[in-house]
């Protein structure tokens, strides 16, 4: 591998640096070369302009990799990321965007939109914010699936696409907008612990509902910051670098570990993907958020 080619390795996926962060970084990067310049001495006529040799070619490398990882995003609060992504800094810089993001409520009578790209197709969902009124999803085939709202404690039972007449069941609301959950992470991973869908211990089951408080679900930014940073708590947490989420956009991923008698060859881990720049959310190797927001009405798009 020449030179041009190490340095390009280590620093595809770290995102670019101002001109006004890189002060001390260019003085290390001067260090560097003349270390380089001291431990492989070879006249300088006889020197190729790149021919950092050895030991000096990797540690122009780092140099290189420790300028261009001073990202812009130490402006907002977020830890410099890693050439090779520690899963606990990944989390907690999306705790950090996530903190960062506006927050306008929803009415009560309004919709939380999305559009999820599945290995079947694109998924869309029309999502009560207050979980009175009547959602529906448009699944990848084109079919209608209704998601009746829960009122008074009673929701319309359906056949199909086709309701019940006078039949009722007993509900609770499901909001899609979520202001009951805790704005703390301690909080947050004792919610999570107690609530998630798999057993006691089962991280991979944690790691899907967070993939659903996350996905289709309207968190405060409080709480989508501690969501994020109680992830960050699950123990034998992994990084994937250089992976992509089903629409192919390109980030960083995030795994966590199967239980101990699930087959690694059939169960596969829920791998939650971000931006390697911006640490926002884009969802997994498998489905991918690609478009949401806030509506008046069933069906309507932002």
């Amino acid at each position: 591998m020449d030179e041009l080619q190490l340095i390009a390795e280590r620093t595809k996926s770290v995102p670019l640096a101002d001109s006004g962060a890189l002060g001390s970084a260019r003085a290390r990067l001067t260090a560097e070369i003349a270390a380089a310049e001291t431990e492989n001495v070879v006249p300088l006529k006889k020197r190729p302009r790149w021919a950092w040799i050895g030991a000096g070619a990797a540690g122009l490398a780092a140099a290189i990799t420790a300028v261009v990882a001073l990202a812009p995003v130490e402006k907002v609060g977020l830890e410099p990321p890693a050439a090779a992504a520690d899963p606990v800094v990944v989390l907690r810089n999306a705790a950090a965007a996530a903190s960062k993001a506006s927050d306008t409520p929803p009415k009560p009578d309004q919709f939380l939109y999305t559009k999820t790209k599945q290995p079947d197709g694109e998924r869309e969902a029309w999502l009560s914010a207050d979980g009175t009124r009547d959602g529906r999803i448009r699944m990848a085939d084109g079919s209608l699936f209704p998601l009746p709202g829960c009122r008074n404690g009673q929701a319309q039972v359906y056949k199909g696409d086709q309701p019940l007449k006078g039949v009722m069941e007993p509900c609770t609301p499901s909001p899609a907008y979520r202001t009951d959950l805790p704005v703390d992470v301690e909080a947050m991973f004792a919610y999570l612990d107690a609530n998630h869908s798999g057993e006691t211990g089962d991280y991979n089951a944690m790691g899907k509902d967070v993939l659903a408080l996350a996905n289709e679900t309207l968190l405060t930014p409080a709480a989508r910051a501690a969501l994020f940073g109680a992830a960050a708590k699950v123990p034998g947490l992994r990084a994937v670098d250089h992976t992509e989420d089903a629409a192919g956009r390109p980030g960083v991923g995030i795994t966590w570990p199967l239980r101990p008698q699930d087959d690694p060859k059939v169960a596969k881990p829920v791998v939650l993907v971000f931006a390697a720049d911006t640490f926002e959310f884009l969802g997994t190797n498998s489905t991918a958020v690609t478009a949401s927001g806030v509506v008046d009405q069933a069906g309507q798009r932002p």
